[in-house]
C-alpha cells in the first residue's frame, strides 16, 4: 500500500496511526498540506478531490481516511482492530461515519479557529466558537457516555474506531476543546489513547510540527 499524505493533518495522522495500529506495511508518499501539492495535476490524478490521504495498492486507488483503515483491516486480517462479526463491525463502523459526518466538523472548527488562523496571522472569531460549542457539547456527550465503564469505543481493545474518533482532537491543548465537562473523553483520550505506541509514533506538535524538543532542566 502507498500512502500519500502530509502526517500533520488530522486525517492523514489517522490513517498513519490506524495502519501502525495494525501492524500493517505501506510506503509514504509525503504531500505537503500547506504547500498545497494536494492540488496539483499528479496529485489530482489520484484523488480529485484534493484532499489527503489517498492509498494506491495496485490497481485499487482509495480516498477517504476510514476507507482506508477498513481496506487495509481487512487486507491484513487484523480482526481485533476491525472485528469481522456482523454486529460488532456494524456498530464500529457506525462510529467511523458519525466521526466523519459529525465529530470531524465539531473539532475541526477549533483547529481552525484557534490553531490555523493564529499560526497564519489571524485571530479566532469567538462568534464562531460561540456557535459550534452547543454541537461540540452534544457529540462530546454523546461519547462520553458511550465510554462510561469503558477503556475503549468497543470494549477492552484499541480499535480503528478509537484512532478515527481521537484524531479530530488530536492537538486539543493547542485547539482548546472544552473538554471539562466531558471526563470519560478525557480519560480516554489522554490516559488510553495518548499511550498507544501507534499513536506516540504519529505525534504531532503545537505549529504542527512533527520534531520534539526536549526541556532542559533549569
Amino acid at each position: 500500500m502507498k500512502i500519500y499524505a502530509d502526517p500533520i493533518t488530522i486525517n492523514c495522522r489517522k490513517v498513519l496511526a490506524g495502519l501502525d495500529l495494525m501492524q500493517a506495511p505501506y510506503e509514504l508518499s509525503h504531500v505537503d498540506y500547506f504547500k498545497g501539492e494536494q492540488k496539483g495535476d499528479a496529485y489530482l490524478a489520484i484523488n480529485p478531490n484534493a484532499s489527503i490521504p489517498a492509498m494506491v495498492d495496485g490497481d485499487l486507488v482509495l480516498w477517504e481516511s476510514n476507507a482506508i483503515l477498513q481496506y487495509a483491516a481487512d487486507k491484513t486480517g487484523s480482526e481485533t482492530v476491525y472485528p469481522r462479526d456482523a454486529a460488532q463491525r456494524a456498530d464500529l463502523n457506525r462510529w467511523l461515519f458519525w466521526e466523519s459526518a459529525s465529530w470531524f466538523p465539531a473539532c475541526y472548527t477549533y483547529l481552525v479557529e484557534n490553531c490555523v488562523k493564529p499560526l497564519l496571522g489571524g485571530a479566532p472569531d469567538d462568534n464562531v466558537l460561540q456557535a459550534n460549542e452547543v454541537q461540540f457539547h452534544k457529540l462530546a456527550g454523546i461519547l462520553d457516555t458511550r465510554l462510561q465503564g469503558r477503556d475503549w469505543v468497543m470494549g477492552s481493545r484499541a480499535t480503528i474506531a478509537d484512532i478515527a474518533l481521537a484524531a479530530p482532537m488530536h492537538l486539543h491543548g493547542w485547539q482548546k476543546l472544552p473538554l471539562n465537562e466531558h471526563p470519560n473523553v478525557r480519560r480516554w483520550l489522554m490516559h488510553n489513547v495518548e499511550s498507544l505506541p501507534s499513536w506516540d509514533k504519529t505525534w504531532v506538535g503545537e505549529g504542527f510540527t512533527l520534531e520534539r524538543t526536549l526541556k532542559k532542566a533549569a
